[in-house]
């Protein structure tokens, strides 16, 4: 009967044992592996999301820094384009005559404290006067424009004068432009003046130590007529300055790029430098290990020189000892080193030889 049972089991056994149970363990092991392969990429997912999150932070610090170095640089370096300031005329009046009885003349605050004009850069510094087309001013023909540059202390720094004139045209012109113009010059909208512009100073630098703080300007003119007048300090670029003002994408481009590779390239040496800081100091230990070592060595063959029983490892020790053999000054320090008196270390010194070899 347990015969029986056993062949009719047999089958049975068989199946589980090289179908059923293989196939379980199968399934088992790759779930298992499923789920392990899925935890890890939801934990490999997170780090990266958050090296990703940490390097457009990074980037994004990197970029603000290179822009706002451009733009320190750049109001650093760039002066002022323009300064104007308005020109108040004063003169004397006449009482036999309509008019002014001496030359207009008026006296401009540039700054009071600090300088205003950039040391080393040039300025073209002009008068700009509005005149009307009057028939006085026609008649008047050319007349000088003079400007003194005076610093704090009131002390002439420069000056010149230039000449100027009223633009030429002809009746038949001056008729046929009043004509067409009429309704805007009615309604006030356009009036019948000329603006001239009288540069007197074409490339002027300023001084460090005494900067100009006042301009003086004279009209040397009686019978002129004038509705204002101007004065224009503007910045006269040349080099590097020129082609910031007139190419400003370009060399903001430029700049920013150069500024992002330089903090790149540091940013990058000091992570490299951080991150192999390991490997440094493991570079150290060996180099001092090896340094203790030499030491180590050195201090047991210089000992083992000192005592003439000593034996010796093996045949470099005594190739050191005769390759750089000690030094003294005289017996007396040999005897109190050694015990043995020079010419007794010469005599063992065969005898060292012989018992290394053996």
């Amino acid at each position: 009967m347990g015969l029986i049972t056993m062949i009719l089991a047999l089958p049975f056994e068989m199946l589980r044992g090289y179908i059923i149970q293989p196939v379980v363990d199968r399934t088992h092991n790759t779930y298992d592996d499923y789920r392990n392969r899925t935890k890890q990429g939801v934990i490999t997912t997170r780090e990266v999301m958050i090296k990703l999150a940490i390097l457009a932070f990074a980037a994004a610090i990197i970029i603000w820094m290179a822009v706002f170095m451009y733009i320190a640089f750049y109001y650093t370096y760039m002066p002022s384009i323009a300064h104007v300031r308005p020109v108040y005329m004063q003169f004397k009046t006449c009482e036999e005559i309509i008019g002014p009885c001496s030359f207009p003349q008026a006296h401009v605050l540039l700054t009071r404290k600090q300088q205003l004009l950039m040391v080393g850069q040039p300025y073209r510094i002009s008068v700009n006067i509005y005149m009307p087309e009057s028939e006085q001013n026609l008649r008047l023909g050319m007349f000088m424009v003079c400007a003194e540059m005076r610093d704090q202390r009131t002390r002439l720094r420069n000056h010149a004068c230039r000449s100027a004139m009223l633009h030429y045209r002809s009746h038949l012109a001056r008729t046929i432009s009043t004509l067409v113009m009429s309704p805007l010059i009615i309604f006030g909208i356009k009036e019948e003046t000329q603006q001239i512009p009288v540069e007197v100073f074409s490339s002027y630098e300023d001084d460090q130590e005494n900067p100009v703080t006042d301009v003086f300007v004279e009209i040397q003119s009686k019978q002129i007529q004038f509705y204002s007048v101007t004065l224009h300090i503007i910045a006269h670029f040349t080099g590097l300055r020129y082609i910031m003002f007139h190419w400003p994408i370009l060399s903001a481009s430029i700049g920013i790029g150069a500024n992002l590779f330089f903090i790149m390239t540091v940013s990058l040496l000091s992570w490299y430098h951080w991150s192999d800081s390991v490997w440094m100091e493991e570079t150290r230990k060996r180099i001092r290990d090896r340094a203790e070592e030499s030491r180590r060595k050195r201090a047991e063959v210089m000992s083992a020189s000192s005592i003439g029983e000593k034996t010796f490892d093996d045949d470099e020790d005594i190739s050191i000892l005769e390759e750089k053999p000690m030094q003294f000054d005289d017996d007396s320090d040999i005897e109190e080193l050694t015990g043995f008196s020079e010419s007794e270390i010469r005599q063992r010194k065969p005898q060292l030889s012989e018992t290394a070899s053996s």
